[in-house]
């Protein structure tokens, strides 16, 4: 696969965690707005710029994108976002709770996208593209990352350690208790030439900014611009080995039963699963789904055939196949109303307390999808359900920019 340095727009390190800021989809405009009017240096005047408007503003507006442009070029006045001399790349470790992943930011093409040198595993939203390809319009850049995974490689390893060894430019933990460490790489000290002899590359987090991103390389034309391209071909990644990637659950809840009474539905996944109770809420291997329903966990077990089809044999499909489908009649889990997904993140009490509050009826604790089982679904070609997995720790926004 191809990357390459670039000459990114970073904020002086007196103030880098204070600009840094989480992903633009993680945080709800509220919060947002919170956090842009106790800290006016927060990337989030970027990324959310609604956060940043009076009254109730449209996100996805053409006043917006406007604000958006018109904050970053304030940045760059300001010295809040500096260009760096010349062009590089950058290593960024992330680390919480005795977890640590260490990944290198660079440029990738979105040829490779399109020909599935990265790989996706997820289905994208035309809504959500539309608003990330307007961003990258209106800013006339890249400023979050894809998050990419990568089958490891010992030579690629050995040269990150000895980065690593260094001194890193950045080095501050945010208030979610993630520790993020950045060392610069002047000129890329030769890792595009060993990623050229890595095969692929996957999508763990970031498809709509991927595909949005290709839009844009390919000249559609979305809130103006001359259709030429050049470096506008190019988008931010940060490239992980899967082996370092740290993968969460997503729950669900369901906001009714379908008419059921609780105990019928307990008897439609009694019939659906082996049903029994059970007193903690986390299941401890795959085929292992706790349900909390009525006040109490109840723990859904089942036989598989190891090696079956990549997709069906998730523990999302199961229950979706089994349960969801034939009782709730959820038949298309993407846009169903009732279901409510709960990142892992949260954590069970999470669940507990949508049910509790009468807000959901049922909710189900489920056993984080593996790196693996992610690749062997983009290999085949095939696209997860939705929802199937929550990466964690994410990459801040406004550490480095990529513009064109």
């Amino acid at each position: 696969m191809r990357i390459k340095p670039f000459t990114a727009l970073c904020p002086p390190v007196e103030v880098a965690a204070s600009v840094s800021a989480p992903p633009y989809d993680t945080i709800e405009e509220d919060q947002a707005r919170a956090v842009v009017s106790a800290n006016p240096r927060s990337f989030l005047r970027i990324s959310r710029p609604e956060a940043d408007m009076e009254g109730k503003a449209d996100p996805h507006g053409p006043e917006a994108y406007a604000r958006a442009a018109s904050n970053f070029a304030e940045f760059r006045a300001t010295r809040l976002l500096v260009r760096e001399a010349n062009p590089g790349m950058f290593l960024y470790r992330l680390s919480k709770d005795g977890h640590s992943q260490t990944g290198v930011v660079a440029c990738c093409h979105t040829a490779d996208y399109g020909s599935g040198v990265i790989k996706r595993h997820e289905k994208t939203r035309i809504e959500k593209e539309n608003d990330r390809a307007a961003m990258i319009r209106a800013l006339r850049g890249n400023t979050e990352p894809v998050l990419l995974a990568y089958r490891d490689r010992p030579g690629i390893d050995a040269c990150v350690s000895g980065i690593a060894a260094g001194a890193p430019r950045y080095d501050f933990t945010a208030a979610d208790g993630v520790r993020h460490t950045l060392w610069a790489v002047a000129g890329g000290a030769g890792l595009d030439a060993m990623f050229a002899k890595v095969p692929g590359a996957y999508i763990a987090d970031g498809h709509h900014r991927a595909a949005a991103a290709a839009r844009v390389a390919a000249g559609e034309q979305v809130g103006g611009g001359s259709g030429e391209c050049g470096d506008r071909e190019w988008f931010l990644g940060v490239l992980f080995p899967a082996s370092q990637l740290n993968v969460m659950p997503y729950n669900r809840c369901l906001s009714d039963l379908n008419g059921l009474s609780e105990k019928e539905f307990a008897e439609a996944a009694a019939r659906a699963f082996k049903l029994e109770p059970c007193d903690g809420p986390s299941p401890v291997c795959a085929r292992d789904i706790r349900m909390y329903m009525g006040g109490r966990w109840h723990r859904l077990t089942w036989n598989g055939e190891p090696g079956g089809d990549p997709v069906a044999s998730l523990d999302v499909s199961v229950l979706q196949d089994r349960l969801l489908g034939p009782a709730i009649g959820v038949t298309d889990p993407r846009t169903d109303k009732r279901l409510i997904y709960v990142g892992g993140i949260h954590g069970t009490a999470e669940l507990v307390r949508l049910v509790d509050c009468g807000r959901a009826r049922a909710a189900f604790s489920m056993f984080p999808t593996s790196v693996e089982q992610v690749m062997a679904v983009s290999d085949s070609g095939r696209m997860m359900p939705p929802k199937s997995t929550w990466f964690e720790p994410k990459p801040r926004s406004g550490l480095f920019v990529q513009t064109f």
